[in-house]
């Protein structure tokens, strides 16, 4: 009980829930206004243009945000003047709702918001459909009352902006952290179990483009220019605890150590990992819980457990070498504690969320440069070329823009066969559930038809208890206040809450409330049926044959990240920005490619070819960019010996591997050549090294000196992950052009 209490007072303090109050305003107060002053005709126009502009309205900078609500609210009154136009011209309008549906759908190219935008637009072209006006000056003040729609709701926004500023920043901070905490804890079990590896694996792909898509919101919104005034203390606070949840996430990624050569040492003594694998679990929750205070306002729980736990995680690399006794127990005594040392950094950076959360004064202090910002800023292309670039067959969006005009004028043409009454409803059921992948087309079209039959159930119960027109009217709008809180979370429900909305809106205006929830009904099965239908057999766009371009931009920021971390061996001053750069372009690569493959896993097993390959492929890009991060964590954090010949040498030995396999990606050649006999003996090279250091430290043992200097062990491991990891990195990459190989000749040449 004390659960649920806690999870719906996290509801109604989120920004979903303020977005659903938003359009509940932006919707009821014109409405209630205009129709006690008696001009019921201007209220439904008005809210309408409200109603149509308020998907663009998605956390980001205030700029973009008005920028998109008002290019949705000219759109939209463009599409409409045009529907409107050509109704009783059949031939025209079958044309106009064709290009209309084609080059709308067609902007989601431009991105996230843009695609929003598109949906703005569509969803004025379907309902144009239920709007009842033919002369020239009905309609244009009917266009001109939706546009003051567009920007009475454009007013609310930001009006609900100026008084919850910091709203939208706080929940995506603290869905980061909850998801983060999710990540470290599912980590934790990958450590010592080996049941449902792969399962968990692939939980781990989806984990980490969630975690992606919140930091490139986040960014968006806490890097933008520095207003002249600079930032306010509170906004301090929010970006340390962003950057602070930007190393946690790569700590993480850097933790991830070669399973095989864990299970081989630690076979018969994972007791030794347990201390390190609680440690990953408490924090995890801890990062849960600190998510959930900063929605709360409570206070901050006890951390004593964290550092006991941390103390219990160094006490066992004591016990590891006490019962295995060196040498033999070197290796596995290295691996304890440089995963004990990215735990004590995960530690410190929670601590560095505590003190900004706290709002401990020296928390607040923030030396990231403006210049140095701008730059981790995504820029997006929004020159008419995009379009032009997409106008092919091979283009995902193109396939989904030219099936959903096929799939809307084939719906309307059979509502017009069959005089289904109310066609628009299949329509809107088109647009909303058809998305570019057959698979989430499929997940969606079963929510929404599930939803509605929910939401007609429950309305019908109303309906036959009461024939009270008020409560009609507060029941439709509260059911849609609702339903915007939850249309990200839970698409089913929201679903049923719309449904719910729009059976209230017509029993208001309409008696026959029975016949509406039946149409209702059938309208969405049908519209389901077309939506799915369509995406298998009119043009599909199967995941398997649209993952060379993901594979591409993957192999070639890892490469880059490779690069970048080489110059931080060999100057961490002056290549530290370069190196972040080049991180962040490889963990927002690497999210693609995780999200292309959980599209994959969507598709019907029949198109899901050479599945193990893929996901082979998927886990190597996974695995090289974790090898490539714990390089570049342990330079950042430790004081390290100039790079050496050989490590330079098996660095182009790889980059030169990658390389290959992006020519056979591309089909090119480079002319680069590569002395791929020396890195064999560079990698011998470097493990000797490591070898003279544990037998020094050995011979230091057998004389009495059994204290191990600060120096001694830095070396150690800093030899051991040098060589271990680029071994490691290697072998990846010489599997990762072989698996690409693979990929070329078996499924690249039958598209």
């Amino acid at each position: 009980m004390k659960e649920t209490i806690k999870q719906l007072e996290l509801f109604f303090k989120s920004s979903n829930f303020d977005r659903g109050i938003r359009v509940g305003v932006a919707l009821a107060l014109p409405f209630a206004v205009l129709y006690a002053l008696g001009h019921f005709e201007l209220a439904l126009p008005i809210v309408l243009g409200a109603f149509l502009n308020a998907p663009g309205d998605m956390p980001g900078s205030r700029k973009r945000k008005v920028n998109a609500i008002l290019i949705s609210t000219g759109l939209t009154m463009l599409i409409t003047t045009i529907i409107l136009f050509a109704k009783p011209h059949l031939p025209l309008l079958l044309i106009a709702m064709g290009v209309i549906a084609f080059f709308v759908s067609l902007l989601s190219v431009y991105g996230f918001r843009a695609s929003l935008v598109s949906f703005s637009g569509l969803l004025a072209m379907v309902i144009a459909f239920a709007i009842d006006k033919t002369s020239t000056s009905a309609i244009l003040i009917q266009v001109a009352l939706m546009g003051v729609g567009g920007l009475w709701y454009l007013a609310v926004s930001l009006l609900f902006q100026v008084i919850f500023p910091n709203k939208d920043q706080n929940q995506l901070l603290s869905d980061t952290l909850h998801l983060i905490g999710d990540y470290l804890k599912l980590r934790a079990k990958l450590l010592t179990s080996t049941k449902d590896r792969d399962q968990r694996v692939q939980r781990n792909f989806s984990l980490q483009n969630q975690i992606n898509d919140k930091h490139e919101s986040l960014r968006e919104m806490l890097l933008t220019a520095r207003k002249r005034s600079g930032r306010s203390r509170y906004e301090e606070k929010q970006l340390l605890i962003f950057i602070s949840t930007i190393k946690i996430f790569e700590l993480i990624e850097a933790e991830q150590m070669n399973y095989e050569t864990i299970d081989k040492i630690f076979k018969d003594k994972k007791e030794f990992l347990k201390p390190a694998k609680k440690l990953n679990k408490i924090m995890g929750n801890h990062l849960v819980r600190l998510s959930e205070v900063l929605m709360q306002d409570n206070p901050l729980p006890d951390k004593k457990n964290l550092t006991a736990t941390l103390t219990r995680a160094n006490d066992s690399i004591t016990a590891y070498l006490e019962n295995v006794k060196l040498p033999q127990a070197r290796e596995g005594a290295l691996i304890l504690k440089n995963l004990y040392d990215y735990q004590q950094q995960l530690l410190e950076e929670i601590i560095a969320i505590r003190r900004a959360m706290a709002n401990v004064k020296e928390a607040s202090k923030m030396s990231l440069k403006r210049q140095d910002a701008s730059q981790f800023l995504t820029l997006h292309e929004y020159r008419f070329n995009v379009i032009l670039q997409n106008l092919r067959l091979d283009s995902t969006l193109f396939r989904h823009s030219l099936r959903l005009s096929i799939a809307m004028l084939f719906a309307y043409s059979l509502g017009l066969f069959f005089e289904i009454q109310n066609t628009y409803w299949i329509l809107l059921t088109i647009i909303v559930i058809m998305r570019p992948s057959y698979g989430l087309t499929k997940e969606r079209s079963k929510d929404r038809i599930i939803g509605t039959l929910i939401g007609a159930v429950i309305a019908v119960g109303i309906v036959l208890l009461t024939q009270n027109e008020i409560l009609y009217a507060v029941l439709a709008l509260v059911s849609l206040v609702f339903a915007f809180a939850l249309i990200q979370q839970n698409y089913k429900w929201a679903a049923a809450l719309i449904t719910i909305s729009i059976v209230f809106v017509y029993s208001f205006i309409n008696p026959k409330a029975l016949e509406i929830i039946q149409y209702r009904v059938i309208d969405t099965f049908i519209g389901a049926i077309i939506a799915v239908v369509a995406n298998y057999s009119l043009l599909p766009s199967w995941e398997v044959f649209n993952l060379k371009q993901v594979l591409i931009k993957a192999l070639k920021a890892n490469k880059t990240y490779l690069l970048a971390t080489q110059d931080l061996y060999r100057d961490p001053e002056d290549n530290l920005l370069a190196y972040n750069l080049a991180r962040k372009e490889a963990f927002l690569a690497i999210s693609q490619l995780n999200a292309a493959f959980q599209r994959l896993t969507q598709d019907p097993k029949s198109k899901q070819k050479e599945f193990q390959l893929i996901y082979e492929m998927v886990t190597l890009h996974q695995t090289l960019i974790s090898a490539i991060a714990s390089i570049g964590n342990f330079i950042t954090q430790h004081q390290t010996t100039p790079a050496s010949v050989e490590f330079n040498m098996l660095i182009k030995r790889i980059s030169n591997t990658l390389q290959g396999a992006l020519d056979r990606l591309e089909q090119t050649s480079t002319q680069e050549n590569i002395a791929k006999t020396k890195a064999e003996d560079a990698h011998e090279k470097l493990l000797n090294k490591y070898k003279r250091l544990a037998q020094a430290r050995d011979e230091n043992i057998k004389l009495g000196n059994e204290t191990l200097d600060t120096e001694t062990l830095h070396a150690l491991q800093e030899a051991y992950l040098i060589s271990n990891h680029l071994g490691w990195l290697v072998s990846l990459s010489d599997n990762l052009k072989r698996s690409t190989k693979r990929y070329e000749e078996t499924i690249l040449q039958e598209e």
